[in-house]
C-alpha cells in the first residue's frame, strides 16, 4: 500500500482516474476484478463515453458501445457451441478488431486466450495448440492453410464469419464466471519452441507501470503497429482501452501506411518494434515531412533492442518522444528509458517504474550493486509470472523472476543489458557480450546492424563471428571492421570473421533467432 498515493496521482495525471468521482474508479476496479483487465476497462468505456471510438481498421472506426455488443453477442453464440469457462480458445490473427471481440467474447464466458504467432509453419502451430490444449481456434481466412495439421476436434471459428454467429447468437446470457479467464502469451522462441507463459494482474494498478514514464492520456489516438499477439502489443491494446482511447490496427505492417494513419487521424502514440522504426525512417525525409506528425508524444519501441544510433535517429526526426521499454513475456515492464535517458545515456534501456523492481544477482544468487558490474537480470512488476504451460518456470530469486537476460546498472540507476544468458561468449576464458560488440558496430557509418555470435574453436574454445547488413549502397571491408573494432575494445572481443548479409534473420517481432546464425 505504500505506493498507492503514487499510483493515484499517476492514474488522475493519465485522466483513468477523477478526483470528484471516485465511485467510478471503485466500479472500475471491481470490474477488472471479475471480468480481467481488457473487459473491465471496455466496460469502463461503455458507462462513460459509449460513443467515443474504440477501434479503427480497414473497415472503418468501431464505437465502445458497438464493440462491446458484438463482443457479447459473440460471447453467446461461442458459449452455444460449446466453449466454456476454462476452456482454451486459440487466437491466430492480424491487428484488425476481429481479434479484439474475440478476446473480449473468451473474457466474458470465462475461457483462457492462447494468442497464437501469425508466422508458425503447420506442424509448430498443430504442436503449440496440442500442447496448450486448445479447444477452439479463432483464424483470419488467410491461416486456412497452416490449419490443416490442427487436430480435427479442435472448433474453427472464421473471423470473417463473426457477423453471421453474431446475428444467429441466443438471447440467453453464459453464466458468469467464478474468475476471469486470463491471456496465455507465447516467449518469442528466439532459442526454440515458444513456450505459453501465464501471467495473472496482482495489483489493480498495474497500469501505473506504463503510465509512470510513458505520458498516454485518456480519450487520446494509438497507432499499434506491433503485432497484438505479442506481449507487448497486447499490453497496448489493454492500456489504450483503459484510457478510452481509440486504437489503431492494420493486418499487416507498411511503414507509408502507418505515418499516413497517424497523420490522418492525429495519433498521440506510436507502438512499435524497432525494425518498423528502422522502416518508418528509411521512408526519407521527403515523405516523412509530407505528413503533420505534430500530434505525435510518444513513439514507444519494444519487442527486440533499440540500438543508440536508431534511437538519436529517431529523435531527430520526431523529436523528444522516443520510448525503450524493456521487459519480457513473463514479468512485462522491467524499465523504461525516456527521451532524457536516451539523450544522457546511449544504449540504456532506462530505469524501472516505481511499482517495479529490478535487480542484478552473480551466478550464485548474491546481489550485485556495484555500478558497471554485469550480472543476471531478474525483475518484479505488477504481474505474476504463474509459470509456463506443461509445466517449469523461470529462476526466481527474492521474489524476483529472471529475464534471461544479463545486464548492469550506471551511478544514475539506469540499466543496460548486455546480452542473454546463453548468448555470452566465452573465447580463451574470457566472457564476451555480444551487445557491446553491436553496439559499436551500429555506430560505423556503414553499417546498418549486425549480429555478434560464438562459434566452436579448437584453440579458444569459441571465436567472434559477426553478420553485418550494410547500408544501402555501401561497399563494406570486412577487415577495415575488424580494425574499427580493434582500435575500440579489448582484443579478445574482435571479430575473427565478418559475413556481410543483405538481412539478419528475425522473428515476427523484430528478435534476431541467433540459433540460425551458429
Amino acid at each position: 500500500m505504500s505506493h498507492l498515493p503514487h499510483c493515484v496521482r499517476v492514474l488522475h495525471r493519465a485522466g483513468m482516474v477523477q478526483a470528484h468521482r471516485p465511485d467510478r474508479a471503485l466500479r472500475s476496479l471491481v470490474d477488472v476484478r471479475a471480468w480481467g483487465p481488457l473487459l473491465g476497462s471496455v466496460r469502463r468505456a461503455v458507462r462513460e463515453r459509449p460513443g467515443a471510438t474504440a477501434v479503427i481498421d480497414e473497415t472503418g472506426p468501431c464505437d465502445y458501445a458497438d464493440l462491446h455488443g458484438r463482443s457479447m453477442a459473440l460471447a453467446r453464440a461461442l458459449h452455444a457451441a460449446g466453449i466454456g469457462a476454462e476452456h482454451v480458445v486459440a487466437v491466430l490473427c492480424r491487428n484488425h478488431r476481429g481479434p479484439v471481440e474475440a478476446m473480449l467474447a473468451c473474457a466474458r464466458i470465462g475461457a483462457r486466450v492462447l494468442l497464437l504467432n501469425t508466422g508458425f509453419a503447420g506442424p509448430q502451430l498443430a504442436d503449440v495448440v496440442r500442447r496448450e490444449r486448445a479447444v477452439a481456434l479463432v483464424h483470419d481466412d488467410e491461416f486456412e492453410p497452416v490449419l490443416a495439421e490442427v487436430a480435427p476436434a479442435v472448433a474453427r471459428f472464421a473471423t470473417s464469419g463473426f457477423d453471421e454467429l453474431i446475428g444467429s447468437a441466443p438471447d440467453h446470457e453464459p453464466p458468469r464466471p467464478a474468475r476471469p479467464g486470463g491471456v496465455v502469451l507465447l516467449t518469442s522462441g528466439t532459442t526454440g519452441t515458444p513456450k505459453g507463459a501465464h501471467r495473472e494482474v496482482r495489483s489493480a494498478f498495474a497500469a501505473v507501470d506504463f503510465l509512470d514514464r510513458v505520458p498516454l492520456r485518456s480519450g487520446e489516438v494509438t497507432v499499434i503497429a506491433a503485432p497484438v499477439f505479442h506481449g507487448i502489443g497486447f499490453a497496448h491494446l489493454v492500456l489504450a482501452m483503459g484510457l478510452g482511447s481509440a486504437v489503431i490496427l492494420t493486418r499487416g505492417f507498411d511503414a507509408s501506411r502507418t505515418i499516413a494513419l497517424a497523420a490522418r487521424h492525429r495519433a498521440t502514440a506510436l507502438m512499435l518494434v524497432p525494425t518498423m522504426l528502422r522502416r518508418i525512417l528509411d521512408l526519407g525525409p521527403l515523405e516523412l515531412e509530407s505528413h503533420d506528425l505534430s500530434a505525435l508524444r510518444v513513439v514507444l519501441s519494444s519487442g527486440a533492442d533499440l540500438p543508440a544510433p536508431l534511437a538519436a535517429e529517431a529523435t531527430r526526426r520526431f523529436g523528444d518522444v522516443v520510448h525503450d521499454l524493456y521487459g519480457s513475456t513473463e514479468v512485462a515492464v522491467a524499465t523504461v528509458a525516456t527521451p532524457d535517458d536516451l539523450r544522457e545515456a546511449p544504449g540504456t534501456v532506462g530505469r524501472p517504474p516505481r511499482t517495479c523492481r529490478v535487480r542484478v544477482y552473480d551466478e550464485h544468487g548474491r546481489r550485485i550493486t556495484e555500478p558497471g558490474a554485469v550480472g543476471r537480470v531478474f525483475v518484479g512488476s505488477a504481474l505474476r509470472f504463474s509459470g509456463y504451460s506443461g509445466g517449469g518456470g523461470k529462476e526466481i530469486i527474492d521474489g524476483l523472476v529472471s529475464t534471461g537476460d544479463l545486464g548492469h546498472f550506471d551511478r544514475r540507476g539506469r540499466l543496460f543489458v548486455d546480452g542473454r544468458e546463453d548468448d555470452m561468449i566465452v573465447s580463451g576464458g574470457e566472457n564476451v557480450y555480444p551487445a557491446e560488440v553491436e553496439n559499436l558496430l551500429a555506430t560505423h557509418y556503414q553499417v546498418r546492424e549486425s549480429a555478434v555470435v560464438g562459434v566452436p574453436d579448437e584453440e579458444f574454445g569459441q571465436r567472434l563471428r559477426a553478420f553485418v547488413v550494410p547500408v544501402p549502397g555501401a561497399r563494406v571491408d570486412p577487415e577495415g571492421l575488424k580494425l574499427f573494432v580493434r582500435d575500440r575494445l579489448a582484443r579478445h572481443k574482435v571479430p575473427r570473421e565478418v559475413v556481410l548479409t543483405t538481412a539478419l534473420p528475425r522473428n515476427e517481432t523484430g528478435k534476431v533467432l541467433r540459433r540460425r546464425l551458429r
